[in-house]
């Protein structure tokens, strides 16, 4: 189940955004379990990849319903899915290996940042 205070903690959202929590959560409680776990997932994957995320949380959910976070068509692989279509794990076709959150290596295609 996908509540409310993991979202919350997900954004993790700083300075005067922190007064958004009450918005962010009647938003939140509009949606039903499924809607819930797409928002959660799409900003988890989009963290995950150094993808821009807004800094105000009520956006950043808003966001994820509208334009699906999909202003930057990025491509992703894990180092395992890198190693596996591809028989090696040096850079080709586009593909670049990033760290983004500093303990994972992925492999990104394409977008910007």
């Amino acid at each position: 189940m996908y509540s409310f205070y993991s979202i919350w903690v997900l954004l993790n959202p700083q300075g005067e955004y922190k007064r958004r929590k009450r918005a962010c959560e009647r938003l939140w409680s509009g949606y039903d379990e499924a809607t819930r776990r797409h928002i959660y997932q799409t900003i988890a994957s989009a963290k995950e990849q150094g993808l821009r995320v807004h800094p105000n949380p009520y956006f950043a959910i808003e966001d994820v319903m509208v334009t699906g976070l999909k202003k930057v068509s990025k491509q992703s692989l894990s180092y395992a899915e890198y190693y596996k279509r591809f028989g090696t794990t040096e850079e080709q076709g586009g593909w670049k290996m990033a760290n983004p959150t500093g303990n994972k290596i992925i492999y990104v295609k394409g977008g910007g940042a």
